[in-house]
């Protein structure tokens, strides 16, 4: 094969969770001052909505608004991008091709340090060669280009390149959400159409999923992709994206990737800040 059959699915979907919610929801959203009513930062289609599902008596929080949940979700975002000067993680990456039950699995550990450097240390492989050089190995490789190179405009989930529409409530995992559907304004590279998933008590980021509009390789027909996160620390972070693929020469190809102990290390500043917290907080306890 004479180019890489997945660096598709390297763009904005495999990413670090602090890079990938910085390329594919930063907005440039502004805050609004204390006492003001926050503004949405795009107008919302409502569509197939139903009401919000009624809270539990012992429930601690309130349901946010859709348009809160995106706004809160977009500050978050722009906390992390600040507050997140690196982290480590173990990665397995499971690829199999079904049409010629070829299959491999690679553990590495995986470092990143923000905000363009991302590197990859063998662990352990198990499977066929052929899966471990032309499907892993180079995702891995598209992955760190994409964090090095890659402009966060192009991909963003934003009013500029996406229409949204709100879908109402679901249930994830029994985490109840507000869904939005997008739509690329434009059939380009990196973007996809589909749904986000945002927790309905603090807005944080729980789930995306879609279809690939537009692949930048002749080898990859369709892509499809389901990608989960998790909360670590004041961290939004990824722990599973399960993606399929139509290739042209190798057939369906399916990809698991799985991220598991984060130890994540706030910058030095937001360090600063929380010991500051703590201790004025102590001190009040006196």
């Amino acid at each position: 094969m004479n180019r890489p059959i997945f660096i598709v699915l390297l763009l904005g979907l495999c990413v670090p969770g602090e890079v990938f919610a910085q390329k594919m929801f930063s907005t440039g959203v502004e805050v609004s001052p204390p006492g003001e009513a926050p503004v949405p930062p795009f107008p919302l289609i409502l569509a197939d909505t139903g009401p919000v599902a009624t809270l539990d008596l012992d429930a601690q929080l309130p349901v946010m608004s859709p348009e809160l949940a995106l706004l809160t979700y977009q500050r978050r975002v722009a906390r992390q991008t600040n507050d997140l000067a690196a982290y480590s993680a173990v990665t397995v990456v499971r690829a199999q091709l079904p049409d010629t039950s070829q299959q491999g699995e690679y553990e590495l550990e995986r470092k990143y340090e923000a905000p363009h450097t991302l590197q990859f240390t063998p662990i352990h492989f198990t499977g066929d060669g052929f899966v471990r050089s032309n499907v892993i190995n180079r995702l891995l490789q598209s992955e760190v280009d994409h964090v090095q190179k890659d402009d966060p405009g192009l991909t963003a989930i934003s009013p500029t390149n996406y229409k949204f529409s709100y879908k109402g409530v679901s249930r994830i995992d029994d985490r109840l959400v507000h869904v939005y559907q997008v739509k690329p304004h434009k059939k380009r590279p990196g973007l996809f159409k589909g749904r986000v998933y945002l927790d309905a008590y603090s807005g944080t980021l729980v789930r995306v999923e879609g279809v690939v509009v537009k692949s930048p390789s002749f080898f990859v027909k369709h892509i499809e992709f389901v990608q989960d996160y998790t909360d670590v620390q004041s961290f939004t972070l990824p722990v599973h994206i399960h993606s399929e693929a139509k290739a042209r020469i190798v057939g369906r190809t399916v990809v698991d990737i799985v991220h598991r102990d984060y130890q994540a290390v706030p910058s030095p500043a937001t360090q600063t800040a929380q010991q500051a917290s703590f201790a004025a907080a102590h001190s009040r306890g006196q």
